[in-house]
């Protein structure tokens, strides 16, 4: 059986705001519901272990959300999510990073998951990514000593979704910005738009209408 590591942030604000955050839910389960759809096993994982932070788990009109959130073994690995100091990477076919804008607080720049992704992607892993999950690939360096990205066409979270949401002004960095400068190529599509961007093994998506899109492709290139 094939098997998704899915990291996820330990920080449960926005930025250093009183706001409540961590992952967003939706972006998380409907990439969790296809895995279970195609038989593919999974385990949530995170710096520090334990329950993980969610928001965006009462979204109105989801029921791939609603589903996944009341799966019993969804909630159990959710909120006992295995520290990164257990993880066997060699024990995973691909990674996959939800969103959420707890994860710019964290797995944006931890040294220890950025080298499992680069461990796991020159062992021919593959790496997804969604919305500000994309972020956790920015300190991914490879054994050549390039950066993953400085060879990757990617998309995630844009300028204007963030202005649109209304957290521009507490986000602690621009996830456009950093990856404009650090990957070969960023790309999006209008705001709230579906796009999801293949570069061989690393696939990412703009923002929540995409997590669909991003766990097809993961699913597809799991099943080749």
């Amino acid at each position: 059986m094939k098997k998704v590591l899915i990291p996820v942030t330990n920080h449960a604000t926005l930025g250093e705001t009183d706001q409540a955050n961590g992952t967003y839910a939706p972006e998380l389960t409907h990439v969790v519901d296809q895995l279970i759809e195609a038989g593919i096993d999974y385990d949530i994982a995170s710096i520090k272990g334990g329950q993980a932070p969610l928001y965006g788990i009462d979204v109105e009109n989801d029921p791939v959300n609603d589903r996944v959130l009341a799966n019993a073994r969804f909630q159990e690995q959710v909120n006992n999510t295995m520290p990164v100091t257990d993880i066997n990477i060699d024990q995973y076919d691909a990674i996959f990073y939800p969103g959420g804008f707890g994860l710019l607080s964290d797995l944006a720049d931890h040294e220890g998951f950025a080298a499992l992704a680069a461990q796991h992607y020159e062992s021919n892993g593959i790496l997804s990514a969604v919305c500000h999950g994309p972020a956790a690939l920015l300190p991914v360096t490879l054994s050549t000593g390039e950066t993953l990205l400085s060879s990757k066409s990617v998309t995630a979270f844009t300028r204007e979704e963030e202005v649109d949401y209304k957290t521009i002004d507490d986000i602690p960095f621009l996830l456009e910005e950093s990856l404009a400068r650090n990957a070969a190529r960023y790309n999006k599509t209008q705001p709230w738009g579906e796009l999801v961007i293949e570069d061989n093994r690393v696939i990412t998506g703009q923002n929540p209408a995409s997590a669909h899109g991003v766990g097809a492709a993961l699913v597809k290139q799991l099943s080749a």
